[in-house]
């Protein structure tokens, strides 16, 4: 068994001088950031639904054809097939735009701020969450992989490390 002891490793725990504060809005900062890549998610599923519809619309405007709807199969076919989903724009350039206004600098920002105020460190407030909640001593509340339940660094009064 490895003789890891049972703290959180260094990635995840708060830089000297970083406030409760600090880690707070980080932690908000990170879940807009989480909602945002989860909407871009949605984007990505509205793109590929979309030319889905668009490649499937080839089967109907021949099975029109093949019904004797000739005018059908040619109406479907001129105005919507290939058709742009909002003016100029098909989905795809729809995601483009949305990356580079939008998700890029969202997303050069989050860690710009975490780099300059928490050494960069990600999920502080999830890890420290994970520190409050976690039962000491039970095996499947170990602060990491390979850690030994009951080995808990220095820190406060429970054996947990002590906030700022």
């Amino acid at each position: 068994m490895s003789s890891h002891r049972d703290e959180p490793d260094s990635a995840h725990r708060r830089p000297p001088g970083v406030s409760d504060a600090v880690v707070e809005a980080l932690g908000a900062l990170s879940k807009a950031l989480e909602t945002t890549e989860r909407a871009r998610g949605h984007l990505y599923s509205f793109h590929q639904l979309t030319g889905g519809a668009d490649l499937e619309l080839d089967l109907a405007v021949g099975l029109l054809r093949e019904a004797g709807h000739p005018e059908w199969a040619e109406r479907v076919r001129g105005e919507i097939l290939g058709r742009n989903v909002i003016p100029g724009r098909w989905t795809f350039q729809i995601v483009e735009e949305y990356n580079a206004t939008y998700y890029e600098p969202f997303k050069d920002i989050e860690d710009r701020v975490r780099r300059e105020l928490a050494e960069g460190r990600d999920h502080l407030y999830e890890a420290e969450l994970k520190e409050r909640r976690r039962t000491d001593g039970h095996p499947d509340h170990t602060a990491r992989p390979g850690a030994v339940p009951g080995t808990a660094a220095e820190g406060g009064a429970d054996g947990r490390p002590e906030r700022a």
